[in-house]
């Protein structure tokens, strides 16, 4: 049996997800990130969304040192393994807040799907960062490449699913302008 989930508690469940993502985000942001930066002195394979290459992994890698590996194993993966579920809850809850009725269902469900497939590719992205950490020094390059294809694919799709939650919540206010 389905149960009715009403626009408020769309809305209301969208903020809350939404606001744990923003405190896992801010804690990755201005706590694990800079300290991995510090560390290497290199940007964190998390935040080049433009992807890399075997020698710019290596050189990160290498860079990082034992105790900056296991600081991304340990402290920033296991962090990335609630924000991209958080965020995904959160964009998919406000499409579905946003556009509400005003979209046909099926469309709506579709929609609402497109967080999901950054989520996942986010776990790609984590997935193949451990598996990097974890093969070290002998890390194959088509684990890279495809490690970096994830990355990419995380930042082109995330960007896609943000837009379309700003394109779904002002449509909720052109809506809402125009009933009152």
């Amino acid at each position: 049996m389905t149960q009715y989930i009403s626009q408020t508690q769309h809305g209301r469940r969208a903020w809350q997800f939404g606001l744990a993502a923003l405190a896992v985000y801010l804690i990755m942001t201005q706590i694990t990130l800079p300290h991995l930066h510090e560390i290497a002195g290199l940007v964190p394979f998390d935040l080049r969304p433009m992807g890399y290459g075997p020698v710019q992994a290596h050189n990160l890698l290498e860079s990082l040192g034992d105790e900056g590996r296991q600081y991304y194993l340990m402290r920033q993966l296991p962090l990335d393994l609630l924000y991209p579920s958080l965020l995904a809850l959160c964009l998919g809850t406000a499409i579905r807040w946003g556009f509400g009725a005003a979209m046909p269902l099926r469309l709506l469900r579709l929609a609402s799907l497109l967080p999901w497939a950054a989520a996942l590719a986010d776990y790609l992205e984590n997935l193949g960062i451990a598996s990097m950490i974890l093969a070290w020094p002998t890390v194959p390059d088509l684990l890279v490449h495809a490690t970096a294809a994830a990355s990419v694919s995380k930042a082109v799709l995330t960007t896609a699913a943000v837009l379309l939650m700003v394109i779904a919540l002002v449509a909720k206010g052109i809506h809402r302008l125009k009933r009152g």
